[in-house]
């Protein structure tokens, strides 16, 4: 049988070119197929298929020998007959031929769809068409997964806050005490948002201090009881410089969210974290950083504490994100190994080099994850700015860094 005979193969879904499934939603389409001419078919099947894998190669050594660092989880797999493999074969007439198939997707949490360097997130769908004596015909289609992460829990709605402090010294001559204590509203947010940073710098160094805010991203990729990390800043904050025996203040300074992916915490191979990094650059001398955890969701807030009554079966969203774009900002982010301690860019470029023990993930690859079913939609936040869109009145007491 002549390939020629095959006018079009195509698979459709139905809905939106951009649509987005959640757990347990139908996943449903048709296999388009156009003949010029009567043509002898044995089988048609669709697969339906969703899977994380991690995979990177490293160099052991001088010699060319490379080690092999592969892992996968499966999360569904289906299988839908369109013409049967009874043992007989199929003639499906010339013209066009319209063969709808549906499945639902599992009821467990999923994991949001991702890219990244070292693995990936994906579901698609696969059909196969079998004749005599010919090739089969592929034909493949990816669509999107999100498991919603609602940020009006308990445990995203707390605020986060800490203090550090450290002596500002090099070599043997010591400058005196650096410390920074931070707080934020909450540790969920959702990518457009800002985030309104209360921070006090307590120089009491001989020199100037030049304090900074960052979120940081950090993906981390497990395979063979050995993880991978890539580290990259999306947002900066700078900040006045705070002279000698200074205290500097911030009374909620902005930090804008970019349209970055939701945290990927539930994989057991893959993870995507964030981080709000408040940061004293000290001249001369070691800096000095204060984490605070974030998560970032895709359910937003809701005032007082109300969830909409809305659910849809079909989400709108920007996948712009899935590829971790970062659209073009006044300022680009710094590198990573330029805001962090010269011990953290030490570990970061040798774990470029050669895998880490996987105990550091230790209580964090389980955690749970309060998900609930809702629509959402991500609108691209306007340009990065380091003003705060909704300053602090001047007759408004400043905010008490411990309450």
């Amino acid at each position: 049988m002549s390939l020629n005979s095959i006018k079009s193969f195509q698979l459709e879904l139905d809905g939106e070119e951009d649509a987005a499934f959640t757990r347990g939603e139908v996943v449903s389409g048709q296999v388009v197929l156009e003949l010029r001419r009567d043509t002898k078919v044995l089988a048609m099947k669709v697969q339906g298929r969703g899977s994380a894998a991690a995979h990177w190669l490293e160099n052991r050594g001088m010699n060319s020998v490379y080690n092999d660092y592969t892992s996968k989880v499966t999360y569904f797999r289906k299988r839908q007959h369109l013409i049967r493999d009874n043992g007989e074969v199929t003639v499906l007439p010339a013209g066009r031929h319209e063969f709808p198939f549906s499945f639902q997707l599992p009821e467990e949490t999923l994991v949001t769809s991702f890219e990244g360097k070292h693995g990936s997130i994906r579901y698609w769908v696969k059909v196969k068409l079998h004749r005599p004596w010919a090739a089969v015909k592929k034909i493949k289609k990816e669509f999107t997964v999100i498991e919603p992460i609602d940020i009006n829990t308990p445990a995203l709605l707390a605020p986060q806050a800490g203090t550090k402090d450290k002596m500002a010294r090099t070599w043997y001559r010591n400058f005196g005490q650096v410390s920074v204590t931070a707080k934020i509203d909450r540790k969920g947010y959702t990518p457009g948002e800002v985030i309104p940073v209360f921070a006090e710098f307590d120089n009491a160094t001989s020199r100037s201090i030049i304090p900074k805010a960052f979120i940081t991203q950090t993906q981390t990729f497990i395979a063979r009881g050995t993880m991978k990390q890539k580290r990259s800043v999306v947002a900066t904050l700078s900040g006045d410089v705070v002279g000698a025996r200074c205290r500097e203040t911030w009374h909620g300074r902005a930090i804008k969210i970019p349209p970055v992916g939701p945290s990927i915490l539930q994989c057991r191979i893959i993870k995507v974290e964030y981080m709000l990094k408040v940061c004293v650059d000290v001249p001369g001398t070691s800096k000095l950083f204060l984490e605070l955890p974030l998560v970032i969701g895709t359910i937003p807030l809701h005032p007082f504490g109300s969830r909409t009554s809305s659910v849809s079966s079909q989400y709108s969203v920007n996948l712009e994100w899935l590829r971790m774009a970062i659209p073009e900002q006044p300022e680009p982010p710094p590198e990573y190994s330029s805001v962090v301690t010269e011990g953290e860019a030490e570990q970061c470029s040798s774990n470029t080099a050669s895998p880490q023990p996987v105990d550091e993930l230790s209580g964090i690859l389980e955690r749970p994850l309060m998900a609930f079913v809702q629509e959402f939609r991500f609108r691209p936040p306007p340009v990065y700015s380091e003003v705060d869109p909704n300053p602090q009145p001047l007759n408004i007491r400043p905010r008490c860094m411990t309450c």
